[in-house]
């Protein structure tokens, strides 16, 4: 605790004690108090404090304010105010003890350089007369360039060239399709001669679409044969299955002709929708008119966006005249209109176009049969083909469809397109074997060209393989 002296006067000595009291100069008190301690906090007794305030007993005079270390106050014994203030002693700190260094050589002092010569001033150039300017007169564009037409089925894309001529081009364009990489992939070795080949013959034609009715026909035909002994081997048997397969195509394999007694000769289309039937007609239409018949077609397909305009671009190509009355007109209407324009002009052949629809929905089927009868009205005899557009990717639903329109307008043709690629091509020997209509035309490619007239024994080889061991 900080102890407070005075500074005591001759004069003040008190009595009883003498007057050689001892004084202390500021140094030695603080050598004598380097580092003041704070005073311990006093415990305050509560209840003390509790029984002062009942009997009003003056309270504790205030704590000593706390001394910060910096100060030091020295105070009378009396409680008197302090006389001088004494500055608390500072912590002595070490002097840094300097490191030694040692001497560095002095960088040579670099060499002057000359400074560079100031870029002369440019010479003013000469002041001339400038000629007014004469403005450009504007020049005309050139006409652009009319645009090429385009001889493919399908408007703005690029297309292969037509297949080669000849048994040849069907090879080329139907080798992908199921029914080729089935039988090329079976008879690329040299099989035996037994019973499991006719197991995978038969699973063959069933995959491609053949139909069970006409595959059993052909595997029990060749089975009976082969108990019979008459294949000596695999190659034999690929001859008599090349034989019944052209056997079951060639009495629908009729070419359409055109009779020249009846003018206009009437050629109505149907079928689904998707099966390419405005890419027929035009195709159509260039092969008649490459056959010297004159031609008019009717845009009868008023429902489809697009299909009337597809039909005039298919007529301005091939010089034919369209007939069509715009959108959501009546087709029965538009193929009466054609008719009677076909009758005035002494026209040929007459192609009418109809909407595609699904052979499930009886009111479409039954507008078919109205523009049937609008027809026999003009002509009693019209439409003199009927004229039904099957895909041949389609498979065995092309049966239920050629049934159901073939018993609302009379099916007498089929065309079957899409056999390029990957489509399967046995539905045409399914449709040959239940209905018996002739197959006009195939379709084996994109351009007109590649409309064919339906060839069997060129279907049946490029179907199969040529002999063992070639795919």
């Amino acid at each position: 605790m900080v102890s407070f002296f005075r500074r005591k006067k001759p004069g003040d000595a008190p009595s009883g004690q003498d007057g050689n009291t001892r004084r202390y100069s500021v140094e030695e008190l603080a050598a004598a108090f380097p580092e003041p301690r704070p005073a311990a906090p006093k415990q305050v007794d509560a209840a003390a404090a509790i029984e002062r305030a009942r009997h009003g007993a003056p309270d504790q005079a205030p704590a000593t304010p706390p001394r910060t270390p910096d100060t030091q106050t020295f105070a009378p014994a009396d409680g008197g105010q302090p006389e001088f203030v004494v500055p608390a002693p500072s912590p002595l700190r070490a002097e840094p003890t300097p490191l030694p260094v040692s001497p560095v050589a002095a960088e040579p002092a670099p060499a002057p350089v000359a400074p560079a010569p100031a870029p002369a001033e440019p010479a003013a150039p000469p002041v001339m007369a400038l000629a007014p300017e004469v403005l450009p007169q504007p020049v005309a564009p050139a006409p652009a360039p009319a645009p090429e037409p385009i001889a493919s089925g399908s408007l703005g894309t690029a297309e292969r060239p037509a297949a080669p001529a000849g048994k040849a081009g069907w090879r080329e364009r139907l080798r992908g399709s199921v029914f080729a990489r089935s039988f090329g992939g079976l008879f690329s070795r040299n099989p035996r001669l037994d019973e499991d080949l006719l197991d995978e013959i038969e699973t063959a034609l069933i995959t491609a679409d053949v139909g069970v009715g006409a595959t059993t026909a052909l595997v029990e035909a060749l089975r009976k044969r082969m108990k019979a002994r008459e294949f000596a081997d695999a190659n034999a048997l690929l001859a008599a299955l090349r034989a019944e397969l052209i056997a079951i195509l060639r009495p629908v394999a009729v070419p359409l002709v055109i009779d020249p007694q009846d003018r206009p000769f009437v050629v109505l289309t149907v079928g689904v929708n998707g099966v390419g039937k405005t890419t027929t007609i035009g195709k159509l239409a260039k092969r008649f008119k490459d056959d010297g018949y004159s031609l008019m077609l009717a845009a009868g397909d008023t429902f489809r966006a697009a299909a009337v305009a597809q039909l005039q671009a298919w007529g301005e190509r091939n010089g034919v005249t369209v007939v069509a009355q715009g959108q959501n007109a009546d087709a029965a209407s538009v193929a009466f209109d054609a008719l009677q324009a076909g009758k005035a002009r002494g026209t040929q052949v007459l192609i009418a176009d109809t909407a595609g629809r699904l052979h499930t929905q009886t009111g479409l089927m039954n507008e078919l049969g109205k523009i049937r009868r609008v027809l026999g009205k003009l002509d009693p005899a019209a439409p003199h083909e009927v004229l039904m557009v099957i895909d041949g990717t389609t498979g065995q639903n092309a049966l239920s469809q050629l049934r159901q329109f073939h018993a609302a307008v009379g099916v007498t043709g089929l065309v079957v397109t899409k056999l390029d690629g990957t489509a399967k091509g046995g539905v045409v020997f399914a449709l040959a074997r239940e209905f018996g209509i002739p197959i006009r035309y195939a379709g084996i490619g994109e351009r007109p060209e590649d409309l064919r007239v339906f060839d069997a024994e060129a279907f049946v080889d490029a179907l199969l393989p040529e002999a063992l061991g070639s795919a």
